[in-house]
């Protein structure tokens, strides 16, 4: 695996995120399982895993690694070659280089993720998720699925069932194309 050169959260981030977040972390990571739950995946990759929530609420059966892109929070690792579904929940917009990700996309079947959207008719400079050196990457609907589609993926779903409270936050999974 290639060297990172994606953003460090130190101990007061994630202090911080705890702190802010906690009450709602279960009814989050509660619809995202339920979400993935019409796959029926067995390995799990949680990649950009933060805290832990996604894993901290995993389904009986279900092995859920656990992988931090930048962080010191306590993570499984990358353990498996193979997962039934990666999972970038509020995570894909803070990796440096994308590239970095080609090698796991080509090893799963699903493709999850919760990122923000920007609506096409806002200036970027004014949307509230406009968070230069920390979110390295913007999509818009079309943009995220072009991506994708060039990994070799379509989508299969998407929501904003995250919405409210949090704005212009979408769920989308993506199936790689056979």
């Amino acid at each position: 695996m290639k060297e990172s050169n994606n953003m460090f959260y130190g101990l007061n981030y994630y202090k911080h995120t705890l702190r802010k977040y906690s009450a709602t972390a279960e009814d989050t990571n509660m619809r995202r399982w339920a979400f993935l739950e019409e796959i029926k995946p067995r390995k799990v990759l949680d990649y950009g895993s933060g805290v832990g929530w996604f894993r901290a609420w995993k389904p009986v059966g279900v092995q859920c690694d656990s992988y931090d892109i930048c962080s010191i929070s306590p993570q499984t690792g990358i353990t498996e070659w193979k997962y039934d579904v990666v999972c970038f929940w509020d995570s894909l917009e803070h990796i440096l280089d994308l590239s970095d990700i080609y090698w796991i996309l080509e090893q799963t079947e699903y493709v999850a993720i919760s990122i923000p959207i920007k609506p096409e008719s806002i200036d970027i400079t004014k949307w509230h998720h406009y968070r230069p050196h920390e979110h390295l990457h913007y999509f818009t609907l079309k943009s995220l699925h072009a991506f994708f589609a060039k990994q070799g993926f379509e989508i299969i779903k998407a929501n904003q069932n995250e919405c409210p409270p949090r704005i212009d936050i979408w769920t989308i999974l993506y199936r790689k194309i056979q």
